[in-house]
């Protein structure tokens, strides 16, 4: 298992077995628990207390990710208010769950400024009311897909916690995000989970992130993922990661015939082992900041 201040979390993205075998499988990688998609259809067929009861057997804890606007790129015509009923629906149904944390990938990169801050504190509003921790995911094609907005923005809604995807910044801005960049600076005390994806300055993944031509984007990733631990690692509240390779166009695929270049399963896990050696936890939790 992890340390007391960073879990390790299995993505079920991409995943075509049962929740029982997810939960095995998490179990015999070292994974502290699963995060999956409210809509996931390991999920459709138990009731909230048989998914509580099959974690709660295996001591798996659980990470739920509710996607609004129909999609993982949302549609267009879907409006801000349109939004904000699915993250109230998704919440509701979440929360039966017995999560961990809960993960929002919501908004639309399309929205102007105004209806953006407009959508956001109505948001935070209802995220306020929430038992448990709720982050939103720096996600492209979303509002929060642009890093360099993301000090003013975060001024601005002091209340906004963050789950850091740096892999989709990488393709939105075309190059790599690394510590010394006011993005990264401004938004380490407000990130409380992580989406370990190495992406690079074309692209939100790489082959095989320990593939030595991708030696600079790895360790690039791993500082900024370094420095949100040092700045938000607590034993009371664990930042948590999820090695996030799959399917859906990320992995790339061999020409012709379409075969995924390396096992996306095979990666998180391997990811989490080397996250486990690699990713450095404060010694002492209650050091001035």
């Amino acid at each position: 298992m992890s340390s007391p201040g960073l879990l390790l979390f299995k993505t079920l993205w991409g995943w075509t077995g049962s929740l029982e075998q997810a939960c095995t499988s998490a179990e015999g990688q070292h994974f502290d628990g699963l995060e999956v998609n409210l809509d996931h259809p390991c999920l459709k067929a138990l009731q909230p207390e048989g998914i509580r009861r099959c974690l709660s057997d295996a001591k798996q804890h659980l990470i739920v990710e509710i996607v609004t606007g129909g999609d993982y790129t949302p549609d267009l015509n879907c409006s801000p208010s349109q939004h904000l009923d699915q993250v109230h629906r998704g919440l509701e149904r979440a929360m039966a769950l017995a999560p961990l944390k809960i993960t929002l990938i919501t908004g639309s990169d399309s929205w102007q400024e105004v209806e953006q801050h407009r959508f956001l504190d109505r948001l935070l509003d209802k995220i306020d009311a929430c038992a448990i921790p709720v982050t939103l995911e720096t996600h492209r094609s979303r509002s929060l897909f642009d890093p360099w907005r993301m000090p003013a923005w975060l001024a601005r809604h002091p209340r906004l916690r963050l789950t850091a995807d740096l892999s989709h910044w990488c393709a939105v801005s075309e190059r790599l995000m690394t510590p010394e960049l006011p993005p990264i600076q401004a938004m380490a005390a407000r990130v409380d989970h992580i989406h370990a994806r190495i992406g690079h300055a074309q692209g939100p993944s790489v082959s095989h992130p320990f593939a030595p031509e991708w030696a600079e984007a790895l360790e690039s990733h791993r500082r900024c993922w370094q420095l949100f631990l040092d700045q938000s690692a607590r034993p009371e509240r664990p930042v948590t990661i999820t090695p996030e390779f799959g399917p859906d166009g990320y992995m790339p695929l061999q020409p012709f015939t379409a075969a995924p270049l390396a096992d996306v399963q095979l990666l998180n896990a391997e990811m989490a082992s080397w996250l486990r050696s690699s990713m450095l936890i404060p010694a002492d939790p209650n050091r001035s900041r």
